[in-house]
């Protein structure tokens, strides 16, 4: 089964070599479909409101805030192009396409809203007991933007100031135990203007649709800047995330309950009012790509996350800062304590989870719980929704895939 398939049509933003200009397109099977060069054959001409060329441009922010009727007539214009064949002019072999990131995004926030991964961070990090405020609020931080990157582009082993794990002493160096993180990234369509909070209600109005994320960490550096404001440069050196954005629309089929509960209950503007509809059955892997060999380090689900992507959004414009079109957040590492049937626990979202005894994985490489990625390492996630009846696979989130360089030593500008 494709992950294209025609009820997915996901969004993107490509190039090609003999048209290096940027433009917006949908992806169907093995192809993607140059959507400005149907714009401009007349293919969209029979739909009122659409009297602007949207697909022109090198994002889909301009798209995201047209009328959600609007945007469902486009897409049902599309399908009926696949199905009659007068989109075939604009189809566009997979293979020869340069994907980009698909909006201009003024804001990226990463949530820590896994219970089953905060309860691990907590023990390796040698911490008493989790914060209280954790099951209050979806714990979370201000990234940067310009850590975001499309899924393909490598990542550089960091520099930073950590100890030496002999000595004690501090010193700049090359990011000894640098770890992926596995998430799904969450884009936003019509804006909420600063002043002015969301109805958890209406909050699913606001997300343009979904990809896959890495937030990549350096868990050296992380483990001495963190006290007391945070992260900072151990998670900005890079943030991948999948080229295309599967549409909200499209996972309604898949929305469910979460599988963990809440206590305490969320005060009130956390609480929804449709419990059953709060998130997405997302099946997720993470593969492992090293000396020509691959290994599967986990495989978890979105609906297991404490904090749901719904009330993740709420909380970001609860205090009245104001969201913006095509700003994305990351749902924080999306583990699970779910476990094998030889009792071990597949369900663990990044490598410092495996730090622990009880947690290593036997299936992965003897030496990932102590080196975590090496130079040549590459990490590759994937996304799938099934068939509730079936089990049978009909959309996916294509894939999240980057490669460890080497450190630079002395690289200055």
């Amino acid at each position: 089964m494709t992950a294209f398939s025609i009820d997915n049509l996901p969004y993107g933003v490509i190039s090609t070599d003999n048209n290096p200009t940027k433009r917006c397109a949908t992806a169907f099977q093995q192809f993607a479909i140059d959507l400005d060069l149907l714009y401009r054959h007349e293919f969209f001409a029979s739909i009122p409101g659409l009297n602007v060329n949207v697909f022109a441009s090198d994002n889909w922010n301009a798209f995201a805030v047209l009328p959600s009727d609007l945007r469902a007539t486009v897409r049902a214009r599309i399908r009926s192009g696949i199905l009659d064949r007068t989109v075939d002019m604009a189809l566009i072999p997979l293979s020869k396409v340069q994907n980009h990131l698909p909006m201009d995004t003024r804001n990226f926030s990463d949530f820590y809203c896994s219970l089953e991964h905060a309860k691990n961070c907590t023990e390796v990090m040698k911490m008493e007991k989790m914060s209280s405020n954790w099951f209050f609020i979806p714990s979370v931080y201000n990234g940067r933007t310009s850590s975001l990157a499309v899924s393909g582009t490598p990542i550089t082993r960091p520099y930073g100031m950590y100890p030496n794990p002999q000595t004690g002493a501090v010193s700049f160096q090359a990011e000894s135990k640098l770890d992926f993180e596995l998430e799904m990234g969450v884009w936003l369509s019509t804006p909420v203007p600063r002043g002015q909070r969301l109805d958890i209600a209406k909050a699913k109005e606001h997300i343009f649709g979904f990809t896959l994320l890495n937030d990549w960490s350096s868990r050296q550096i992380q483990s001495f800047e963190m006290a007391p404001l945070g992260c900072f440069h151990s998670k900005c050196s890079l943030t991948s995330v999948s080229p295309w954005i599967v549409p909200i629309e499209t996972l309604e089929p898949f929305k469910c309950k979460r599988t963990t509960q809440q206590d305490p209950l969320p005060v009130a503007h956390l609480m929804p009012q449709d419990d059953a509809a709060l998130t997405y059955d997302i099946d997720l892997s993470v593969k492992l790509l090293r000396d020509e060999k691959s290994y599967t380090l986990c495989e978890s689900n979105l609906n297991t996350l404490y904090w749901t992507p719904i009330q993740q959004l709420t909380h970001l414009a609860s205090a009245g800062e104001g969201l913006s079109t095509g700003d994305v957040f990351g749902t924080g590492t999306i583990s699970t304590n779910a476990t094998t049937s030889d009792g071990e626990k597949m369900g663990l979202g990044c490598i410092l989870e495996r730090s622990l005894p009880h947690t290593k994985l036997k299936s992965a490489p003897s030496d990932l719980h102590d080196t975590f990625l090496k130079d040549g390492d590459e990490v590759v996630m994937e996304g799938w929704c099934r068939n509730k009846t079936t089990g049978q696979v009909v959309l996916g989130f294509g894939e999240c895939r980057a490669k460890v360089l080497p450190a630079v030593p002395g690289s200055m500008m």
